[in-house]
């Protein structure tokens, strides 16, 4: 089964201030999973865009960028009060995972060391990879990993062996901003992918708006 694409409305990892306006533009497309960032979007607004989407048949993510406990607890608790299908992102905290326990939300914390906004991704392959098993063993609905933002190594080879590895499914995220990117990342088969700032720079039509861009992004998945 070929990788979802997970359209962000944001912006070097903050939401775009016109992001419902984006999203009305583009909800006809035949993509299901639509998300945004934590930062960059009142509560109100996030409920609005969320009850927006849903009403057009989209599966909702938040992924969160903030990796204190009390933030991630915060935003947690904004996921499940706001709708949200999907809380990815986030460092893994057991009180994160406590609190959505009997919710509908599915958890998917990054994995690895990572820190920073636009997030970077450290550690040594082992290292991730034995994250990525303390995550499950700890029992995490899937794992995000920002390949392309690693630091340490080579991001191909390292999602590769976290995908091949992993006992639950994996959403690649961030910087997968080209066409070569994106045949390498339907290579490795992840469960998602997420896309935003390509899209609103302009990275596949570069003399068009972000609805071409995401035109060209769902013609080039379907050659695949």
């Amino acid at each position: 089964m070929q990788s979802q694409l997970i359209v962000m409305l944001t912006q070097n990892d903050v939401t775009v201030e016109n992001a419902d306006e984006v999203f009305d533009s583009c909800k006809d497309l035949p993509i299901r999973f639509w998300g945004f960032k934590n930062v960059g979007i009142s509560k109100e607004d996030t409920r609005t865009l969320v009850d927006t989407m849903k009403a057009n048949d989209k599966v909702t993510f938040l992924e969160v960028v903030t990796y204190t406990e009390e933030s991630c607890l915060e935003n947690a608790k904004l996921a499940v009060e706001c709708g949200f299908d999907y809380l990815t992102g986030t460092r893994f905290y057991p009180s994160v995972a406590k609190l959505l326990e009997g919710t509908p939300v599915r958890y998917f914390p990054f994995v690895g060391d990572v820190d920073g906004s636009p997030v970077l991704l450290r550690g040594t392959p082992r290292e991730i990879l034995d994250d990525c098993k303390r995550l499950e063993h700890a029992g995490v609905h899937g794992l995000d990993l920002v390949a392309y933002r690693y630091a340490d190594g080579n991001p191909v080879e390292l999602a590769k062996k976290v995908v091949a590895s992993a006992k639950t499914e994996v959403i690649i995220a961030g910087s997968i901003s080209s066409e070569e990117r994106l045949a390498v990342v339907n290579e490795i088969n992840p469960f998602a992918f997420t896309m935003g700032s390509a899209l609103f720079d302009k990275f596949f039509v570069p003399d068009g708006d972000f609805r071409e861009n995401l035109e060209k992004v769902v013609d080039l998945m379907d050659a695949l």
